[in-house]
C-alpha cells in the first residue's frame, strides 16, 4: 500500500503572545485571516501538504500559547521538532528583543540539529514598524538561520516561511541520511484547544 505522504515534518510556532502566530498559521493552512482571532491556551495544530522537488510532504505545523503561564505545557511540544518558527511582530520591539529568550527555550528543550527560521510578523503595518528589517536579518545572519518578514493580513511571505523551513528541512535530512525517521512520526492529537480573549 503506497503512503500519501513521503515526509512528515512537525513545525512550531513560537514567539510572545499576541505577534500573529496563528494568524500564519490560519493564512498557512486554510488561507484565511481575521482580525477578531483570540489568543491560543495551550496548543493547537493543522496540517497542510506540499510538493517540493517531487515529493509530498505533510507539514504538522503546531501553533503554542506565548504567554509565560504557559510556558511549562509547550515545553514538551518542542520534542520531535523538525522545525522552529520564531516570530515576533515587526511594531513590537520587546518582541523582537525577546527572541533570545525564545532562542534559549528552543537551546533547552529542542533537537540540537532543529531548523530555525526567524519571522518579523505584521510588515504590513509600515506607519507603526519598530523593528528595522536590516537590524532583524544581521540578528538572524548572527545565528545562521533565514529571515523574512512577513503579513498574515496580506499573505506577503507567509507560504515563503513554510516552504523555506520545508526544504531546508528535507535537505538537513537527505545530508545527514535522517530522512527515513522523519517519514513516519506518530501523529498524536493534542488536548482540544481553547481560546482566549486576545488578539493576533
Amino acid at each position: 500500500m503506497t503512503s500519501e505522504y513521503d515526509y512528515l515534518f512537525k513545525l512550531l510556532l513560537i514567539g510572545d503572545s499576541g505577534v500573529g502566530k496563528s494568524c500564519l498559521l490560519l493564512r498557512f493552512a486554510d488561507d484565511s485571516y481575521t482580525d477578531s482571532y483570540i489568543s491560543t491556551i495551550g496548543v493547537d495544530f493543522k496540517i497542510r501538504t506540499l510538493n517540493l522537488d517531487g515529493k509530498v510532504i505533510k507539514l504538522q505545523i503546531w501553533d503554542t500559547a506565548g504567554q509565560e503561564r504557559f510556558r511549562t505545557i509547550t515545553s514538551s511540544y518542542y520534542r520531535g521538532a523538525h522545525g522552529i518558527i520564531i516570530v515576533y511582530d515587526t511594531t513590537d520591539m520587546e518582541s523582537f528583543n525577546n527572541v533570545k529568550t525564545w532562542l534559549s527555550e528552543i537551546e533547552k528543550y529542542a533537537s540540537e540539529n532543529v531548523n530555525k527560521i526567524l519571522v518579523g510578523n505584521k510588515c504590513d503595518l509600515v506607519t507603526k514598524k519598530a523593528v528595522d528589517a536590516q537590524m532583524a536579518q544581521d540578528f538572524a545572519d548572527s545565528l545562521g538561520i533565514p529571515f523574512l518578514e512577513t503579513s498574515a493580513k496580506n499573505s506577503t511571505n507567509v507560504e515563503e516561511a513554510f516552504v523555506r523551513m520545508a526544504t531546508d528541512i528535507k535537505t538537513r535530512l537527505a545530508v545527514s541520511g535522517e530522512a527515513k525517521t522523519a517519514s513516519r512520526p506518530n501523529l498524536q492529537n493534542p488536548p482540544p484547544a481553547k481560546k482566549d480573549e486576545g488578539c493576533c
